[in-house]
């Protein structure tokens, strides 16, 4: 849902506040409203936090809701449901007034996005050019409605893709072989 017709800068939307505690993105200058999540993409991003806070990777290196500007010429940012922030890149985020990860920060290591309802080309298509083009090293696509994890490896700019369904093992470039299906990150438990 679009909240405003004209354009904003990019400057224009990190200073932008409406008074409301609704949450935005910023789409080609555009200013999009981000409903709030179903319980089901709440509950299974919830779930990637507890599991990676098991695997050992330190809570402040782990976030969620924090937006990434993906392109500043045309004043895109996202707000993914789970990132996994590099050292450096949280020492660049620490003491910040606005949990915004800008252009010239490093990218995270990991982006996480569950998909929508009636959002699939956001995350699949959208999305992905942007992040590859943010050069985010791994970027995961769960999936409720095709019931999936599309687990992306950046690449020499370009993504490439694994599908994971039901009880196969999550093999992350980043972290090695998981103890994580697709079908325990679906059902978020």
């Amino acid at each position: 849902m679009t909240v405003t017709a004209i354009k904003m800068t990019l400057e224009e939307y990190l200073n932008f506040d409406d008074g409301t505690d609704n949450q935005y993105e910023l789409e080609n200058g555009e200013l999009i409203f981000m409903p709030p999540e179903s319980e089901i993409n709440r509950r299974i991003a919830s779930f990637l936090f507890a599991y990676f806070l098991q695997q050992g990777i330190a809570s402040y290196r782990l976030t969620m809701k924090t937006e990434i500007v993906v392109n500043g010429s045309r004043a895109t940012t996202r707000v993914p449901d789970l990132m996994i922030l590099s050292e450096e890149l949280a020492t660049f985020l620490e003491g910040n007034r606005r949990s915004t990860i800008t252009i010239d920060m490093p990218p995270p290591l990991l982006v996480v996005e569950v998909v929508s309802p009636r959002q699939e080309n956001r995350d699949y298509r959208y999305k992905r050019s942007e992040y590859a083009a943010r050069g985010i090293l791994e970027y995961w696509i769960v999936d409720p409605i095709q019931q999936q994890v599309t687990v992306l490896q950046w690449i020499e700019g370009l993504y490439e893709e694994q599908i994971y369904t039901g009880d196969r093992i999550i093999n992350s470039p980043l972290f090695g072989t998981l103890e994580l299906t697709a079908e325990k990150i679906l059902q978020g438990r």
